[in-house]
Order: structure tokens, then sequence, then C-alpha cells
């Protein structure tokens, strides 16, 4: 997995907690995570365990703070594998 970029969605629902032994292990293997998270999902996980986990910050609005013109969702895609 090493240098490989991944983006994890993650959604509202009891096993949304288990994302972030997904994202623990992607990163123990080598891979970039970024996280985007739905609001429901925020209410079963906090955004924080995954930003502790992944070293980056947790995407919570596919218009947050933008790295591409059309939205901060078009860049996280175009990066990830």
């Amino acid at each position: 997995m090493r240098g490989r970029e991944i983006l994890l969605g993650v959604s509202g629902g009891v096993a949304a907690y288990k994302a972030a032994a997904v994202a623990s292990g992607l990163v123990q293997a080598g891979a970039s995570v970024s996280v985007i998270m739905t609001p429901s999902a925020e209410r079963f996980i906090g955004a924080t365990t995954f930003a502790a986990l992944t070293g980056r910050p947790v995407h919570t609005g596919q218009f947050s703070p933008s790295e591409h013109h059309q939205g901060e969702h078009i860049g996280l895609s175009r990066r990830a594998e």
C-alpha cells in the first residue's frame, strides 16, 4: 500500500466505528488516507478520531475549504486511486 492515496468515505451507521480500524490499518500499511464523513457518521464517531489516525484533516462537507475550484470533493477524488 506504500505510496497509495486512499479516499475513505464514512457514512452513518453502527458500523461507522469500524472505519477507524480500516483507516488505521491502511496507514500502518503505508497508504496516505483522506477521510470524508457524512453528518450522520459524525453522530457515531468523531472526526477527531480519523484526524488522529491519518494525520490529515477530515472533510465533513463537499464544499469544505477547497483545493479545487469546483469543490473539495473534486480535488479529493482526483488525488485518490
